[in-house]
């Protein structure tokens, strides 16, 4: 029923990290999640005569998956309470599975609510995700192929936590086995209902969770759980939604595979827990716990990869030839994104994004800008900035006359701006810039420049010098309609 997955070294992170990473690929299990183990070895342990009457269960996804996998392996009937806003993806693969699905209310909670009464009125067995010896028990069979595979020392294992059921089994397991192995639970700081338990010493009830990472966004850990955990983990360590992409991004590049957020909670407090201890040998664990996502997600956690970028809201002088400067004061360091729209005949106001690296900080470059007259604003953690703002800088100029719009693809390269604006005519201003890094070989940038009819000729020279592909988007009605 549960595929022994491998337990694979991540070359990249243990050469940037300094010691021995190892992934547990609970991504690669039939239903893409670990979730199967616990459900089936819950269902295998009910006497014929309750099981025979099918089962029923509540879950936003990968537990619902799971369910539905071991019903049909059983041959018994399954019928599993979605939340109304369950992705599509999710849904589709538990009725591909045969379970009979029903959407109903718009969480978790809500959902589990009418699981229950559905499993008492038809005298079937409610399977839960984890709050349940026979599933915690499942999911430890992770940390029994962990030791296995793996039988020299392991320093840590770290495991993402949603109501706890995962933690548990790995956490009983491996004190057991290894106790000199320490466990460590990863959760989002927004839903981090494990951290709030063992501060309180009881089982807290976030009043709210965030749903980024919606397999672990859970309120209350289980008790269950709880009563196993408490005295037997090392710690629990809370990441955010910018460093949980990063992961995403570091397992894709070790693996070419795509972590789902809470698939990728483990690796994301590896790194904070190696980055803060810096250890440079032994060997750490983190279990990619599943990789049920939405395609459509991967444009938001794309943009939200870079934790080495500097978001900044810069005022420079609305003048020809400011923006040429303002590079200038940037110096080598890579533009990760640059959106302007003119405003005024005084100043502009600029959203910039710039990968630092690991040896600089926001406020560093915001004091060697302001040293050379450009006030400057951090945005690096400004979430309205990030979700929002930097999709909307822009709007028609009405003091803007003259203006040409063009699509060009610049080079990915150092010295591709430069190039641009340095061949530009000096009396030509820019009145629009918009550019994001996607990973791309070419950068697709917009730009709309103030250029009389009188400089028709020098401009068609000059965009032939520049040899950029490009195209004149001056007719467009989205340009008419919107920003000129």
């Amino acid at each position: 029923m549960a595929r022994e997955t491998p337990l694979e070294s991540a070359p990249k992170l243990s050469q940037r990290l300094g010691p021995r990473v190892l992934l547990k690929r609970e991504d690669l299990q039939p239903v893409f999640s670990f979730k199967n183990r616990g459900a089936f070895n819950k269902m295998a342990h009910l006497p014929a005569s309750e099981l025979a009457a099918g089962v029923v269960a509540a879950s936003a996804g990968n537990h619902a998956q799971g369910v539905a996998l071991g019903a049909s392996r059983l041959g018994v009937s399954a019928s599993i309470v979605m939340p109304v806003p369950t992705p599509a993806i999710k849904v589709n693969a538990v009725r591909a599975l045969g379970a009979e699905v029903i959407l109903h209310g718009n969480t978790y909670d809500e959902a589990a609510a009418l699981a229950d009464v559905k499993a008492r009125e038809d005298r079937r067995p409610l399977i839960h995700p984890y709050d349940d010896p026979d599933v915690i028990a499942g999911q430890g069979t992770v940390a029994v192929e962990i030791f296995r595979q793996h039988p020299d020392p392991i320093d840590a294992i770290f495991v993402p936590v949603g109501g706890g059921g995962l933690i548990a089994g790995v956490a009983a397991y491996a004190k057991f086995v290894q106790p000199s192995t320490a466990v460590i639970g990863v959760e989002p700081e927004d839903a981090a209902c494990l951290h709030a338990a063992l501060r309180d010493g009881s089982r807290t009830v976030l009043d709210r969770v965030g749903i980024f990472c919606d397999g672990a966004a859970v309120k209350q850990v289980g008790a269950e759980p709880f009563e196993v955990v408490q005295d037997l983990i090392d710690g629990v360590i809370r990441v955010d939604t910018d460093e949980i992409c990063a992961a995403i991004q570091d397992i894709f590049e070790d693996t070419r595979s795509i972590a789902e957020p809470a698939g990728a909670l483990a690796v994301a407090g590896l790194k904070k827990y190696l980055d803060e201890k810096s250890a440079n040998d032994g060997s750490f664990v983190a279990i990619n716990s599943g990789a049920n996502m939405s395609f459509h997600r991967l444009r938001h956690i794309s943009e939200r990869t870079e934790l080495g970028e500097a978001i900044l809201a810069v005022t420079i002088p609305e003048r020809p030839g400011s923006f040429r400067q303002f590079c200038e004061a940037l110096g080598n360091l890579d533009v990760t994104e640059f959106n302007y729209r003119y405003t005024s005949n005084v100043e502009a106001h600029v959203f910039v994004g710039v990968r630092l690296g690991s040896d600089r900080r926001p406020a560093q470059l915001i004091d060697e800008l302001e040293r050379s007259g450009y006030p400057a604003t951090d945005m690096s953690d400004n979430e309205l900035a990030k979700l929002h703002v930097r999709h909307l800088v822009g709007g028609p100029a009405p003091g803007a006359h003259d203006e040409r719009l063009l699509r060009f693809e610049f080079p990915e390269k150092p010295g591709a701006l430069s190039r641009f604006l340095s061949e530009m005519a000096p009396d030509w201003n820019i009145t629009l810039f918009h550019y994001r890094n996607h990973g791309a070989a070419v950068g697709r940038v917009l730009v709309c420049m103030q250029v009389p009819d009188r400089s028709s000729d020098a401009f068609r020279s000059f965009l032939e010098k520049l040899a950029y592909p490009h195209s004149d988007e001056t007719g467009n009605d989205a340009y008419r309609i919107f920003l000129s």
